[in-house]
């Protein structure tokens, strides 16, 4: 037993973000059904972690120096540091792990005494920004697979019902990715977030927090999306293309960056 899960550990080599089942088994040389079963005990002891988009080392591997969540926080640690020295606010890195969002990464400031979040810790993802701004690249099918009805709240501001959230994720992809959030997760906080993504799709989210009475969101939002940006071309270099021909993309980066603020902060209360 031993022998066949150090096979299949084996099969992470550290620049494979995620990993089908598929290629885990031809990589061990083991069957589908073994590996199958295998790597449910390693998710259910956090050595491996399953996304949507297959499988990945997790937070004991992290632990030991390697690990997905190791390699992304440390792509964003310069840019979270310096998020928070140009705003002064709270920079979060989380990534979803089930229906969560999971924080890897917190930078303080005056006002992060007030918040609940650390490293480590857990918030229901459809309640904060940087959960909202991943959930909005997944499937709708697959965000009704993560939730039951109605949703958990946080606050009396949370949204609670699956429609609700499906027409919020569906605001957020028409602003490209970027996402609000005000007392949904913490009475009294404002916050905006974007999605770290990869060719597969997102991998994790940076967020900015403050206080809701004297917070612009519509200031920190372009610096967010630029964050977010330089976290992906750091983790997911783009291939050199031949002849000029650069590869398409099925939805615009930074279509909202050109609007006005009055435009972003219209569509977020829409």
């Amino acid at each position: 037993m031993i022998e066949r899960m150090t096979r299949i550990l084996d099969a992470f080599d550290g620049q494979q973000a995620r990993i089908s089942l598929e290629e885990i088994a031809y990589r061990a040389q083991l069957p589908r059904s073994t590996v199958y079963r295998i790597l449910h005990q390693l998710v259910r002891s956090e050595w491996v972690e399953h996304t949507a988009f297959g499988y990945a080392l997790g937070r004991r591997a992290a632990g030991l120096g390697g690990g997905e969540h190791a390699r992304i926080r440390a792509a964003a640690a310069p840019l979270l540091h310096e998020l928070h020295l140009r705003t002064d606010l709270v920079v979060h890195l989380t990534v979803l792990d089930g229906g969560d969002s999971l924080y890897l990464d917190k930078i303080g400031g005056s006002f992060a005494t007030r918040l609940p979040s650390r490293v480590g810790g857990r918030a229901p993802a459809y309640s904060t920004a940087g959960g909202k701004a991943v959930l909005a690249w997944l499937e709708p099918e697959m965000i009704d697979g993560l939730y039951g009805r109605p949703l958990r709240r946080c606050t009396d501001r949370t949204i609670a019902e699956p429609a609700d959230l499906h027409r919020e994720l569906n605001r957020i992809r028409l602003r490209c990715g970027l996402a609000f959030e005000r007392g949904e997760s913490v009475n009294g906080v404002a916050c905006a977030g974007a999605a770290v993504r990869g060719p597969e799709g997102p991998v994790a989210a940076v967020s900015l927090c403050g206080d809701a009475r004297t917070t612009r969101l519509d200031t920190v939002a372009p610096l967010v999306a630029g964050a977010v940006r330089e976290i992906s071309r750091t983790l997911f270099p783009e291939p050199r293309i031949s002849l000029g021909i650069r590869r398409k993309t099925s939805r615009p980066e930074q279509g909202w960056l050109s609007g006005s603020a009055e435009r972003l902060m219209s569509a977020e209360a829409g």
